[in-house]
């Protein structure tokens, strides 16, 4: 009987840390090597290009690297006659140098599909990234890295584009304080460049780290891609930011943008859109490269009248609008024009608040979900994962 009972026992804690670590499960493929060194900065993990390995970073370097992140005014001069992606190339530049010989062999690494997949949505203690992680770097070099940022994200709408960014720092330093300890925090968050920085060939700049994740993919005349982008955050409620007393909650916008979408659809609509199945995660999140569903489910936005197309659209534009004015125009008048071709499609209720509420818009272009999933680091409360996809421009289309 005492053997029963412990084997039971030992079998039940098994399976509850199982479901616990979903969320954070290391990906398949992921590989930690260690032997770099970190920066100037206070991180104390192991720097390489394999990643981040050890405790993660200590709070103190998370708030710090907060701190810089939050200003929204350049300290850059040099570039600032620039233009376009040319003013792009000339931060990207002078970020990279500000770097020690060693940071910019981690930082500066070959364009390829092997490199340019190397995201996630999990910590990067759990999912090792390429690059260097923001603890590890100056106050100089942070600099120079926030002020890259702010030329590729747009910087006009509190919890969107910049600020969306920073909101998601701010709520990983939240888990670092509340129970998620050292593997999160905004300086566990890490930049890479693939290639060359140049206005004629092939280059990204990446940015990842636990909940967030954005590309920009450079290919001279040949355009650019800015996906797969994944947001998600924990927890879903307001965070402050100590660093310029704001509160942030980087996708409540984009929630509330799905809801009004489903609430505005008639009853035989919403029977249309809503899919059978239960979705506890995303279908195309990280490592679900080009497997789109052969099939469109749902609802077709051409059949809908012309207010509920714009509300399908303006769900569209919350993703596409965290970009730079000029590549979000760009990107939204193609999306714009394959509205009528749009489908959306959904599971669980309409308020997209509960656990396993999920919905999906797919078009000839544009992919995006939005799903909650259970709390990880805050337990009982659900929190919301989302990636945007390009059915021909996911890796600036170089599959």
């Amino acid at each position: 009987m005492k053997k029963t009972l412990s084997f039971c026992s030992l079998f039940i804690l098994l399976l509850t840390i199982f479901f616990a670590c979903q969320d954070h499960a290391v990906d398949p493929g992921t590989t930690t090597t260690t032997g770099g060194t970190t920066g100037p900065g206070s991180g104390t993990g192991t720097m390489g290009t394999g990643g981040m390995t050890g405790s993660g970073v200590d709070l103190a370097s998370s708030l710090t690297v907060t701190a810089i992140m939050s200003a929204t005014t350049s300290a850059n001069t040099t570039c600032a006659s620039s233009t376009g992606l040319a003013k792009v190339v000339c931060l990207a530049q002078a970020f990279e140098a500000t770097l020690t010989t060693t940071q910019l062999a981690s930082v500066q690494l070959p364009y390829n599909l092997t490199n340019a997949k190397k995201w996630s949505n999990l910590p990067a203690g759990l999912s090792a990234r390429y690059g260097v992680n923001l603890a590890s770097l100056s106050a100089t070099q942070l600099t120079a890295f926030r002020d890259l940022m702010l030329a590729v994200l747009a910087q006009s709408t509190a919890n969107e584009g910049y600020d969306e960014m920073v909101g998601n720092l701010v709520a990983d330093n939240y888990l670092e304080v509340n129970g998620g300890g050292t593997t999160y925090g905004a300086g566990n968050f890490y930049v890479s460049i693939l290639g060359t920085p140049t206005t004629t060939g092939l280059w990204e700049l990446l940015f990842t780290g636990h909940h967030y994740t954005q590309p920009y993919t450079y290919n001279g005349p040949q355009g650019m891609g800015v996906t797969p982008a994944f947001r998600g955050v924990e927890p879903e409620a307001p965070v402050s930011n100590t660093a310029n007393g704001r509160t942030y909650q980087p996708i409540e916008q984009e929630r509330v943008a799905f809801s009004s979408l489903l609430t505005g659809l008639s009853s035989s609509e919403q029977t249309t859109a809503k899919l059978s199945t239960t979705f506890t995660d995303l279908v195309l999140g990280p490592g679900q490269d080009w497997v789109f569903p052969t099939t469109k489910l749902g609802l077709k936005a051409g059949n809908l009248s012309a207010d509920k197309q714009a509300l399908v659209l303006n769900a569209i534009k919350l993703y596409v609008n965290d970009l730079d004015a000029a590549t979000a125009a760009t990107i939204l008048a193609k999306y714009t024009s394959e509205l009528a071709d749009t489908y959306v499609a959904y599971s669980g209720t309409t308020a997209v608040t509960a656990e396993n509420d999920y919905i999906r818009i797919d078009g000839p272009s544009v992919w995006i979900e939005f799903s909650y999933q259970h709390g990880i680091v805050i337990q009982g409360t659900p929190h919301p994962h989302s990636v945007w996809r390009d059915h021909t421009t996911d890796y600036g289309g170089t599959h």
